[in-house]
């Protein structure tokens, strides 16, 4: 029995990154076509970037928080409106990834500016 599909939710925002790299990566239908996922959709994949967006609203500032969301929106709209990726809503919609993508990085180097980057502890030992 196969568990059902939990999509990812970042907890910093150097994962943030990651999402929105997937984000460019799998758009605009966000399909799975190796089989080991196959709940991961439109839906879910705007889920996990939304409840990402959400859960790092504190280290983003109110302001960038609510840029971002309204980002988060139209981007799907776009992939939404041009999933065979024939009317070029893709384009705009992969633009806007690289957009918020800047204003993340933007945000990161202000946080570590100030020494208030949070990064989680790595369970990865080097080994």
């Amino acid at each position: 029995m196969s568990r059902p599909f939990r999509p990812h939710i970042a907890i910093s925002l150097g994962e943030l990154l990651d999402t929105m790299t997937f984000m460019l990566l799998c758009s605009p239908k966000f399909l799975d076509d190796s089989g080991y996922f196959p709940g991961r959709n439109l839906e879910t994949s705007f889920y996990g970037l939304n409840e990402s967006l959400r859960r790092l609203q504190p280290q983003l500032g109110e302001a960038l928080y609510a840029k971002l969301t309204a980002m988060s929106d139209q981007m799907r709209a776009y992939f939404e409106a041009d999933p065979e990726q024939t009317t070029g809503e893709t384009r705009k919609g992969k633009d806007l990834v690289y957009d918020m993508e800047d204003l993340i990085k933007a945000r990161a180097a202000e946080l570590k500016a100030a020494g208030q980057l949070w990064q989680p502890e790595s369970s990865y030992d080097g080994k």
